[in-house]
């Protein structure tokens, strides 16, 4: 695939001035040997027929015969051109070049093409200002041009100021001598997920295309990663399966599948759920998701709402295109968006991947300034959610050849890559290195657990809202394991949340994470979660209900809490509660029942005012007299210091 998409840039950037013999040669070939232009002639017809390996036997001979015979120079540079071995057609042409420096402009052009291909920059923009001192040059050449010489300057800026990059192979339980490309990994980091090319078996061998591509997932052990295992079905078919992306909760996946029957274009977007270790039947995202042309490589957001993917459908800047589109509450999709001029150019981007922190946004590209080939580029929202100008990742991570995939862990620190130049075991291998500070995401942490019945221990398929407590707005939404009630969570490190876990005949449950400010998180949050059926005399603390010191008006961060406990009153009519408050042993007994009672007052005054009959409610304040923690430290306080309700009556 990366030959192929080398071809394709290489024939985008000659389109006007192809390498091809009608565009080079003039009427009267310069060669005076006859049996050297008889072998030329004899070349030619080869070349016509894709018989190179004859075509170049019979120009060695013609460059032996006369060495000074131009064509027979371009030709041999068509074919290495052509076959993919740039090196030798650079070589092939620079001698042309030397041969007619006046006569073959196009030549320059093609020349410094290849070489910014190969990384010899400073030859690539000699050879563009040399074109460019032609007269009359086509503009949209001369634009080729001015491109490429800013490309060489960028690259031998970043080839002279190194950024550090030191990849690690996964080794043998991962990569094989099959192509490996990295597709995903849990935001535990304890899955990773990624499509192996392979050899079909004599079964299912299709001759026009003998491998197959399938998804495989690895788990993580204490010494690295176990044998990987292929997904199989319904996943995996006899077809190609690719560009798999899981959701942050490990609930969902999306991924690419070509030519299928349910397909609507060359290649569409598919979703599949998890329900305890078995994945649903796939799903194709539907007409308004996938277009009638290449639909591929999703990434969706730790949000719950978002997905990222590349497309070459009809109304996009360039040959492939970065789109999103949202999930919507009745479950469809909205109609994706382009992401727009400060991501997608004229040429082609691809591969996005949305980290966790849902703000940064890596993807490659081959229309932004870069080192040749496909770069990987870093992007990032700014304060009104747009998307500032992409990042070059540098060189040595990014090179000549292409780079199209890389991936972030949760806290930002390591990422992955395939590649296919660093040695591997096989061609493309998956490797992980350290992410050097200045392109890392916002770090995020996880909180991670199963649901379960308090009291019957029964694993429970739970509702989790997680909200932004400064903006009151919700930043994700998933839902447990139906079978295992596990859950999985991402939390960016730069805010407040309150987070509910709410299911239908149960209390909710709340948790406070004070995040902001807050930028390395080594221990993420574990923790099972007993849900209590709604009986009378349990209990539950409000754990984001908000207070100044020695005061009872509710702060504007209680808000979240308070509506899901109007919403609980609400789904369940007949439910009577207690709203109790309760301090720590700070200041005299008499001032803390006064001040727990007020604080309980404002909750229930805050209920009724939205709806809630006062029949259904009482308050009280218990002050220091019913403390759950010690009063020695800040945090047994901090714990005492609470509001609670507890089941009245139903």
């Amino acid at each position: 695939m990366i030959h192929l998409l080398r071809i394709l840039i290489l024939l985008w950037f000659i389109a006007d001035g192809s390498l091809l013999l009608h565009s080079q040669y003039p009427e009267q070939i310069s060669g005076t040997n006859k049996k050297a232009t008889k072998l030329f002639h004899s070349a030619l017809e080869a070349y016509q027929l894709r018989n190179y390996e004859s075509a170049i036997l019979d120009l060695t001979k013609a460059i032996a015969l006369d060495s000074s015979f131009t064509e027979v120079y371009i030709l041999l540079g068509d074919i290495h051109s052509e076959t993919g071995h740039y090196p030798e057609a650079i070589a092939a042409y620079s001698r042309a070049l030397e041969l007619k420096p006046e006569e073959l402009r196009n030549l320059y052009l093609i020349t410094a093409n290849l070489e910014l291909m190969t990384g010899d920059y400073q030859d690539a923009k000699n050879h563009y200002l040399k074109f460019l001192a032609f007269s009359k040059i086509p503009s949209d050449k001369r634009f080729k041009a001015e491109q490429g010489i800013n490309s060489c300057e960028f690259a031998l800026e970043w080839v002279s100021h190194p950024v550090p990059f030191d990849p690690v192979n996964l080794g043998d339980s991962i990569n094989t001598r099959f192509d490996e490309y990295i597709n995903g990994i849990t935001s535990d980091g304890e899955l990773l997920f990624f499509t192996r090319k392979r050899a079909k078996d004599s079964l299912t061998l299709n001759h026009s295309n003998p491998y197959e591509e399938d998804f495989f997932v690895a788990i993580r052990n204490d010494n690295g990663w176990n044998m990987a295992r292929e997904m199989g079905p319904p996943v995996n078919t006899h077809g190609n399966e690719g560009a798999l992306c899981i959701s942050p909760d490990g609930q969902r996946i999306f991924f690419a599948a070509c030519h299928r029957e349910d397909g609507l274009g060359s290649c569409d977007l598919y979703q599949s759920h998890r329900d305890g270790g078995h994945w649903s039947e796939p799903e194709n995202l539907g007409p308004v998701v996938n277009s009638g042309a290449w639909d591929s490589q999703p990434s969706f957001s730790s949000d719950g709402k978002t997905l990222y993917f590349a497309s070459k459908r009809p109304g996009g800047k360039g040959s492939s295109d970065i789109w999103m589109t949202s999930l919507q509450p009745d479950g469809s999709w909205s109609i994706p968006e382009n992401l727009g001029d400060s991501v997608n150019t004229k040429f082609e981007e691809m591969a996005p991947f949305i980290h966790p922190d849902n703000q940064t946004l890596y993807f490659a590209s081959r229309g932004h300034p870069g080192l040749g080939g496909l770069d990987l580029y870093q992007t990032k929202k700014d304060s009104s959610g747009r998307w500032k100008t992409p990042v070059n990742l540098g060189y040595p991570l990014n090179t000549c050849a292409d780079e199209i995939t890389l991936l972030v862990n949760t806290k930002g620190d390591l990422a992955y890559i395939s590649s296919d130049k660093l040695g591997g075991k096989g061609r493309q291998d998956i490797y992980s290195f350290v992410l050097y500070p200045a392109v890392r995401p916002i770090p995020c942490t996880y909180f991670k657990g199963k649901v379960f019945d308090a009291q019957t221990r029964r694993k429970l398929e739970a509702r989790f809202i997680l909200t932004d407590l400064n903006k009151q707005q919700v930043v994700a939404e998933s839902f447990s394991d139906p079978s295992t009630g596990e859950f999985l969570l991402v939390l960016p490190t730069d805010r407040n949340y309150a987070l509910n876990v709410s299911c239908k005949g149960y209390l909710f449950y709340s948790e406070h994470f004070a995040l902001s400010g807050i930028h390395s998180i080594d221990r993420p949050f574990l923790k099972d979660i007993p849900l209590k059926p709604i009986r009378i005399g349990e209990s539950v603390i409000l754990k984001n209900i908000f207070f100044d010191t020695d005061r009872y008006e509710l702060k504007p961060t209680s808000i979240s809490e308070l509506t899901k406990l109007l919403e609980l009153l609400q789904k369940n009519p007949n439910l009577k509660v207690e709203i109790s408050g309760h301090t720590d042993n700070q200041g005299s007994a008499e001032y803390n029942i006064v001040l727990s009672q007020n604080r309980a007052r404002a909750v229930f005054d805050y209920l009724t005012s939205n709806g809630i009959s006062p029949s259904r409610l009482t308050f009280s304040g218990y002050g220091l007299s019913r403390h759950i923690d010690s009063n020695d430290t800040p945090e047994g306080r901090a714990n005492n210091r609470r509001t609670e309700f507890r089941v009245t009556g139903l």
